[in-house]
């Protein structure tokens, strides 16, 4: 019982320390299958998901989901929390108990084990109430470890909670900003409309090169803490999944499409963004699905949906309808993201933009363009030496918003 006890304590407590280490403080991904945090987030998520699912309306669950990214962190430290005070306890058990507790007069079996975990729960958060002590030097040795150990953990936690939420504001600063330059959900549609304006090219091509350092930034952060992947937005309408995902399809027609700087800055953006998106599959274990997808022939983008991508991008000199490989090449390039996106997607129960936004009864960003216009013909129209010509030039139509 001794031995058994002395390996299950050790096992306890090294399990712990190198799972906080790997999950903490080691800035790549964490090797190893079986470990705490891994097993954790896989004993709580698919039970998680199974009750979202049986909730009556999207809202609602979007707000449950929500609450599993803070939630399991603090779930996580109190098992961590759990797990050294239980085996610190056992320890002291395996030692012979050798503390004077004043309510165990009688020892036996189940009380030394219970007064074995008091003194160590106590021990671990420094609390030192003196009703237990040690009287043995190898449970003072273990007591002034457990201490140490203790106060190195509240350390972590500390440091650890503002990175984790550092990290989540500054990603979804420019998931917000995307609202406004992508729609609300973004698509790669709207995104390229509202930039078709004389001058947009060069606003398209710095808010590409924003978002390939926000792809790289995603990758640094979220490899070492995959736990931010579980933390929504905070709006239903809104992800980084979603977000990084309309960005890839934006970069995947002008590659296709066009040619220039936009189409070079595009590819740039294009292999980070690629990047960040496959290696945040391989955190959790998504490569088969991300192959049964392919296999499935899962298609976001099927030939009635690419008639209606030519009409709503027919203004903007795209070579998108006019070349008839056009198709086969935006085929061929969405193949190297989109079976990842859906493996992400279906895992995270975070939904996908659509190429082609969904017509709404009342879009704020097109009341404002529609006054933008209006305000700038007024001036235009003023003048007594402007041309048709030179109305029509500097007049952007109202479908590109801005």
């Amino acid at each position: 019982m001794r031995i058994f006890a002395t390996i299950l304590g050790l096992l306890c407590c090294l399990g712990v320390m190198l799972d906080a280490f790997q999950t903490i403080l080691l800035p790549r991904r964490p090797a190893g299958r079986v470990r705490i945090t891994r097993l954790f987030y896989l004993a709580t998520w698919t039970p998680w998901v199974w009750f979202a699912e049986h909730l009556c309306t999207r809202k609602i669950r979007e707000q449950f989901y929500s609450v599993y990214g803070p939630g399991s962190l603090l779930l996580l430290l109190v098992l961590w929390a759990a797990l050294l005070v239980t085996g610190f306890g056992l320890l002291y058990f395996a030692v012979g108990t050798p503390l004077a507790d004043a309510l165990n007069p009688h020892a036996t079996l189940l009380t030394n084990l219970r007064t074995d975990l008091y003194f160590s729960g106590t021990t671990l958060v420094t609390l030192g109430l003196g009703d237990v002590t040690p009287t043995h030097l190898p449970a003072r040795f273990l007591a002034v470890l457990e201490c140490g150990t203790g106060l190195g953990f509240v350390a972590l936690v500390i440091g650890y909670i503002p990175v984790i939420y550092t990290a989540f504001s500054h990603r979804e600063v420019s998931v917000a900003m995307l609202d406004g330059r992508a729609g609300s959900p973004p698509t790669a549609t709207e995104l390229l409309r509202r930039h078709a304006y004389e001058g947009g090219e060069v606003e398209l091509i710095a808010l590409l090169a924003e978002w390939e350092r926000w792809s790289a930034e995603i990758l640094e952060s979220h490899i070492s803490y995959p736990l931010l992947c579980y933390y929504r937005s905070q709006h239903d309408n809104q992800s980084w999944l979603s977000a990084l995902v309309a960005v890839l399809d934006a970069c995947a027609l002008l590659i296709t499409t066009v040619e220039g700087p936009s189409a070079r800055q595009a590819q740039l953006t294009f292999a980070m963004a690629r990047h960040a998106l496959i290696d945040l599959g391989h955190v959790f274990n998504q490569e088969e699905r991300a192959k049964r997808k392919t296999l499935e022939g899962v298609d976001r983008l099927p030939p009635e949906a690419f008639g209606n991508l030519c009409e709503n991008l027919a203004g903007l000199h795209l070579k998108l309808c006019g070349d008839a490989s056009s198709m086969g090449r935006l085929t061929a390039i969405r193949t190297l993201y989109e079976p990842h996106a859906h493996a992400l997607s279906e895992y995270l129960r975070m939904d996908l933009p659509l190429w082609v936004p969904e017509p709404k009864k009342s879009d704020p960003w097109k009341t404002v363009a529609a006054l933008r216009r209006s305000n700038a013909e007024a001036a235009l129209l003023a003048s007594e030496h402007v041309s048709e010509r030179a109305l029509a030039t500097h007049l952007h139509d109202e479908e590109h918003g801005f």
